[in-house]
């Protein structure tokens, strides 16, 4: 994204420093809102919103939708989107979301397509479960 002058550059800014220094993760807009509130450069969440879109529209962050119930969250991937797509795993105990990128699952989606003429978007599929941590916890 470039960074033009103008009204709440610094905002802008802060924005996209954040979700760079968060680009191992997804985050959410309320994550971002109350960052940006934390720095001192509030932003309301609309004006958010219309920021992610035009970074999402420029290929610089990418945009998850994981289930009808939470909103979407975001990634930067940089323009060079050298971010290929992967998995997520979501606990069904704690909400934690965690990337899953594995070579395995790349054969399926290979399967998929050449046997059943489907197409797997893979950044919007998701396995539900428990993580290592509330797995510990024993069963329910």
């Amino acid at each position: 994204m470039k960074r033009d002058s103008g009204y709440n550059t610094r905002q802008k800014e802060n924005l996209l420093d954040f979700l760079i220094n968060n680009k191992e993760r997804h985050t959410s807009v309320q994550e971002i809102s109350a960052f940006l509130t934390n720095a001192g450069t509030p932003m309301g969440m609309a004006t958010i919103y219309r920021q992610l879109d035009k970074l999402v529209e420029n290929g610089v962050v990418r945009r998850y939708v994981l289930d009808g119930k939470s909103g979407a969250c975001y990634q930067y991937i940089g323009a060079d989107s050298g971010c290929h797509e992967h998995y997520h795993l979501k606990c069904v105990r704690c909400g934690k979301l965690i990337h899953f990128d594995c070579d395995f699952l790349s054969g399926i989606n290979r399967h998929i397509l050449e046997h059943h003429g489907f197409n797997v978007d893979s950044s919007q599929t998701v396995f539900y479960g428990k993580c290592s941590n509330c797995s510990k916890g024993g069963a329910e």
